[in-house]
């Protein structure tokens, strides 16, 4: 299979890339499943039913969320009625909506997406992600149930999103972090067949301090001192993310790419 997957929707800038750009990526690249991670779409906290609506539209197959997952209180209601929208597996308890789901795919394959929050240097103190991820894959083997299976690690430690990189190895296709807004280089297939990024970064204005408009976070950064709301900068945005190409088999990666399409930073692509 041929998967996309994009870091954080920030804002309007990364909701109009992403509605713009998608059906000619999905067209260009063949593209067999799309996972956009959309918990900033929505003036950059959370994500509202009408822009999750006008994502999928647009040609996203799944949507993830995060620690902003129900900012937006409107999707505390609209998760329910959609399915193809996950939130984290270790939110709290009673969370509405789920923490994973399999999706199916051209040719009746089968894709296995699933999410957790980290613990490191979060401000809540989230259930362990690695027990929670590992429940889910114990029943969902990698090139059985699911040809494919694609970990959405949303936290702020690079250590950590390694740790489970590592520990999926083997029973993913692909490992891929999410939350800081910032494209690692450091794509790679590791040695069980599991693709990995450590961050996809955001889909969203590179013109800006991790996609809100610079004013506000460098006041703060400089006299400790906030003075407004921050924004969501608007200016052109780059689509980031990873793609990979999979072993229907076995569910292994056998190819992983960066992604970054438009806006500031250079591009690249499955062809690069």
């Amino acid at each position: 299979m041929r998967i996309l997957f994009l870091g954080d929707v920030m804002g309007r800038a990364g909701r109009k890339a992403v509605i713009e750009g998608l059906p000619k990526l999905r067209e260009d690249w063949k593209l067999d499943f799309v996972i956009v991670n959309g918990e900033n779409a929505s003036n950059g906290m959370g994500l509202n039913g009408e822009h999750a609506k006008a994502l999928l539209a647009a040609g996203v197959d799944c949507l993830t969320l995060g620690d902003h997952a129900f900012d937006q209180k409107d999707m505390l209601q609209f998760i329910e009625g959609e399915s193809r929208i996950i939130r984290p597996l270790n939110f709290a308890k009673g969370a509405p909506g789920r923490g994973h789901r399999l999706f199916t795919a051209p040719g009746g394959r089968k894709v296995l997406v699933l999410q957790a929050l980290g613990q490191v240097f979060m401000k809540r103190a989230y259930d362990d992600p690695f027990g929670a991820v590992e429940s889910v894959l114990k029943s969902h083997p990698r090139g059985g149930l699911a040809q494919a299976i694609i970990v959405d690690m949303h936290c702020e430690a690079t250590s950590e999103k390694m740790a489970m990189g590592h520990f999926c190895n083997g029973k993913a296709s692909l490992v891929v972090g999410t939350h800081t807004h910032v494209p690692t280089g450091d794509a790679q297939i590791m040695s069980n067949g599991t693709a990995y990024l450590t961050d996809a970064g955001m889909c969203g204005d590179y013109n800006s301090v991790i996609g809100m408009e610079k004013a506000e976070p460098m006041r703060r950064f400089l006299t400790g001192m906030p003075k407004s709301r921050f924004t969501p900068a608007e200016g052109p945005a780059t689509l980031s993310g990873v793609y990979i190409e999979t072993d229907d088999r076995t569910g292994a990666a056998t190819k992983v790419q960066m992604i970054r399409q438009g806006g500031l930073l250079q591009d690249a692509g499955p062809e690069g």
